[in-house]
């Protein structure tokens, strides 16, 4: 009786560390990355946005010879895809 209390508890113990090993690295998932994708456009849509309406702004408190919402328009992309690409590296390092 002893031996097969001791393959059920050697079961339960297997069968729970195949379960951690399966929730702390996922696999590769759809869903995942869609998340990625949205992630990323987030994070450039938000600055651009955000650049266009202080462009806008500038241009009413401040007007210059150049554009306000352009250059700060092509500031916030560049700003958002650090982000992006921060954001990324990160997520590679986590794998």
């Amino acid at each position: 009786m002893t031996n097969d209390a001791d393959k059920s508890t050697e079961e339960i113990g297997d069968r729970a560390r195949r379960m951690k090993i399966a929730r702390d690295d996922p696999g590769p998932s759809p869903l995942r990355g869609v998340g990625t994708f949205g992630m990323i456009g987030w994070s450039i849509a938000v600055p651009t946005v955000i650049g266009a309406f202080l462009g806008l702004w500038l241009d009413r408190v401040a007007p210059q010879a150049f554009s306000w919402p352009v250059a700060l328009i092509l500031g916030g992309v560049v700003l958002g895809a650090l982000i992006a690409w921060a954001w990324i590296g990160k997520e590679g390092d986590g794998r």
